[in-house]
């Protein structure tokens, strides 16, 4: 898997372009819903340099089968077009998950040589950009309002956001406390076939490069038979801009 993945990085990198000649001016946000402001005030720090792509390596948990393992992994991202390439090492298996041009797919290994997963198709594509874009408060200037994204109002804790890419439109809600920082993302993403409730939680912020960003993300199924968390990672690194792998 090895190959492929510094294929699958060099592919991610060279399809997308360098935004960071472009700054944030509080201006950007004013018209913003409440929360949404906080948000950006929180996170961002006035003519903050635009992120073009950011890297990561992490540690933590992954629930397989009934059972926690430590995890370790790493990921890489675009944002001027939204892609991330996401590497991952349990006792026993690897899986590798991307986000490449408008495709998802995730592989999962035995032993990094018995393929037991190879998911694909437009629920994994849908998956995928959601992936993306609950794990867009790494690099917060990606959730600036564009051409591709845009806030609707709900209430002083929360905002919906819609994101388009291609011809693929996605949306969520991110929940705010008070003091600005991202706490969840709660949207409905492909589970298999099936639609099923999500969400994703971030905590643990630090200051990077001038931005707040968290150093923990876990992410649960919110099923009718109850909630179901699979992953909490710990952030042990991340750069940004810096398009080449570790």
């Amino acid at each position: 898997m090895k190959s492929e993945l510094d294929k699958d990085i060099k592919t991610l990198f060279t399809a997308s372009e360098n935004v960071s000649g472009k700054v944030y001016t509080s201006n950007q946000i004013k018209d913003l819903p409440l929360p949404v402001q906080r948000y950006f005030k929180y996170s961002l720090k006035e003519n903050q340099s635009y992120v073009s792509y950011a890297r990561l390596q992490h540690g933590g948990e992954f629930k397989a089968s009934k059972n926690w393992v430590s995890i370790k992994g790493e990921e890489y991202f675009t944002v001027k077009k939204p892609g991330f390439v996401w590497f991952g090492r349990v006792p026993l298996f690897s899986a590798k998950d991307v986000y490449i041009d408008g495709t998802g797919n995730l592989k999962v290994k035995l032993l990094s040589l018995i393929k037991i997963v190879d998911a694909k198709g437009r629920e994994t594509d849908q998956g995928e950009l959601l992936r993306w874009l609950g794990e867009a408060p790494l690099f917060p200037t990606a959730l600036l309002p564009s051409e591709n994204l845009r806030w609707e109002p709900i209430d002083n804790n929360s905002a919906k956001v819609i994101f388009t890419d291609k011809n693929l439109t996605i949306e969520g809600v991110f929940y705010f406390n008070e003091e600005g920082q991202i706490t969840q993302f709660k949207t409905k993403r492909y589970k298999d076939n099936t639609l099923e409730n999500f969400t994703g939680y971030c905590g643990d912020y630090r200051t990077v490069d001038g931005m707040k960003v968290p150093f923990y993300l876990e992410a649960t199924w919110n099923l009718e038979s109850g909630d179901l968390s699979y992953a909490k990672f710990k952030i042990v690194r991340i750069e940004y801009n810096t398009p080449s792998k570790f």
